[in-house]
């Protein structure tokens, strides 16, 4: 269980639901720890969060556990969006916990956002990759060209093949470099819109989080990956974490599970402020 997850699920406002699937990654596999991972190497974490004022345990948080994985892809994704819908129909908000960054098609499934925040090393506009389409560098073209995403604003990408690039020149694509994220303003861009925020933990500098099957120099800072989950947060209807491995000492899982609590902390103070709002004006 995730730490501090200790809502019943009928009482649950955020749900955790871990997809530990590894079939697709192109270097070093081990995402199929990366749920239990980040898990555990959150127990550290103090429950209370000071900049928002609350308690982890008092956000209505639930441990669904994970989805086992099986040797079908599209498959397996299409089993866990079903999950998420679920979780979605009760209105409660899920946290996708990787697995490969294929199974994050299941939570923007789930969601049907209309913006497709992302950070991550890479592109992923891939059409396919080896031949697989349900490869994990397909996730992204498939999020706007399959699942009919609006938009897709991917921050700290730096690397790609030429037809990726070619396919991030397009209208509904936005690209943000590394050394560029921390001065990004999202402006109006997600404000009525249905959101969708994806942390491909890679996204990191490998200094900083080198657990994860494609590390790629030159990335992001803990600190800036961090104010752009508070950032947007508040306007997503879901979230995940996802290509955390087994092979450092626990840098990236811990990088993972502190991102996810950022994520709650920020949507839950948003609501209470937002249902204040709303009571103040009666």
């Amino acid at each position: 269980m995730f730490p501090g997850a200790t809502a019943s699920r009928d009482d649950a406002a955020y749900v955790v639901v871990g997809a530990p699937l590894d079939i697709s990654t192109t270097f070093r596999p081990g995402t199929r720890f990366g749920p239990e991972r980040i898990r555990r190497f959150a127990r550290t974490f103090d429950d209370y969060d000071r900049r928002t004022d609350l308690h982890f345990s008092d956000c209505c948080v639930h441990d669904e556990g994970d989805i086992h994985p099986w040797d079908d892809a599209q498959e397996y994704v299409e089993w866990v969006a079903g999950t998420l819908r679920d979780v979605r129909f009760d209105d409660a908000v899920p946290l996708l916990l990787g697995g490969e960054h294929t199974v994050t098609y299941a939570g923007v499934d789930a969601v049907e956002p209309d913006v497709f925040v992302c950070l991550d090393a890479h592109l992923d506009l891939r059409s396919e990759y080896d031949g697989n389409e349900w490869s994990h560098a397909t996730i992204t073209r498939r999020v706007l060209d399959t699942l009919g995403a609006e938009e897709a604003i991917i921050l700290g990408a730096r690397t790609g093949s030429p037809e990726e690039w070619d396919r991030a020149e397009a209208e509904d694509v936005t690209v943000v470099a590394p050394e560029a994220v921390a001065d990004f303003d999202f402006g109006d861009r997600l404000d009525g819109r249905s959101v969708y925020l994806s942390v491909d933990i890679d996204g990191a500098d490998p200094a900083f989080a080198p657990g994860t099957g494609t590390p790629e120099p030159f990335g992001m800072a803990p600190r800036e990956m961090r104010d752009v989950v508070r950032t947007v947060a508040p306007n997503a209807d879901g979230f995940d974490v996802v290509e955390v491995n087994d092979r450092d000492d626990g840098q990236a899982a811990s990088l993972g599970g502190k991102l996810l609590r950022e994520f709650v902390f920020s949507h839950a103070s948003a609501a209470n402020e937002g249902g204040q709002d709303a009571e103040n004006a009666e």
